[in-house]
């Protein structure tokens, strides 16, 4: 499972801009901001920003200007492998370590959607474990009880983050994970192609 919301693309404006220094060609600027608050990319700026992305990384640093500000809620397992991407990433996550214990444990904390019921079964048998665990933390402040609860947490719990990040990171992850084993890659590749312009920057040989 894989929820991905209140996301803002920032900064395509000066990305363009800043693209143009290098043959001080800001006199061809053609685009505008629409009637939405939109930066819709000219022709001109629309072409100019394909050329150097197709040109490679040392002439597409302008996309690592273009930032975007994404609230994800993912399962553990799946931020192991995003926390591969350290370069110019920030996150704030919600805090397991100060309010894993702040209220009963819930089926939906944790990405079930692919369980068997096997598998099912044996998650509810662990959250039971879990809930005791938590009512006695919460009642006698036991640190042992607490850590029982972090140590038996699966890696199918649940967290929010929220994330800030660049195209160049995007591309980097794209192209990388596209074809992952995990379908949450997937969802997340295709939210990248959702952004403005990616499908046009990144996809050029195939769109």
């Amino acid at each position: 499972m894989i929820q991905i919301e209140h996301t803002k693309v920032m900064n395509l404006e000066g990305a363009i801009r800043g693209a143009r220094n290098p043959l001080c060609s800001w006199d061809r600027i053609d685009s505008f901001y629409d009637q939405d608050g939109n930066y819709v990319l000219g022709e001109n700026d629309l072409s100019l920003a394909k050329r150097l992305c197709k040109a490679g990384s040392d002439h597409r640093k302008f996309i690592r200007q273009i930032l975007v500000s994404v609230d994800i809620t993912a399962p553990m397992y799946w931020w192991k492998e995003f926390d591969t991407y350290k370069v110019a990433t920030v996150a704030n996550s919600t805090s397991t370590m100060h309010k894993i214990h702040s209220k009963p444990f819930a089926i939906d904390d944790f990405s079930h959607d692919h369980l068997s019921e096997s598998g099912t079964q044996a998650l509810l048998s662990l959250m039971q474990v879990l809930e005791e665990k938590r009512q006695a933390f919460v009642e006698n402040k036991d640190k042992a009880d607490w850590y029982d609860i972090i140590q038996l947490l699966p890696s199918s719990y649940n967290q929010t983050r929220t994330v800030t990040m660049n195209y160049e990171n995007l591309l980097n992850m794209y192209f990388a994970r596209r074809t992952h084993k995990l379908t949450e890659w997937h969802t997340y590749c295709d939210w990248i192609l959702s952004l403005p312009y990616t499908k046009d920057l990144f996809l050029q040989e195939e769109v």
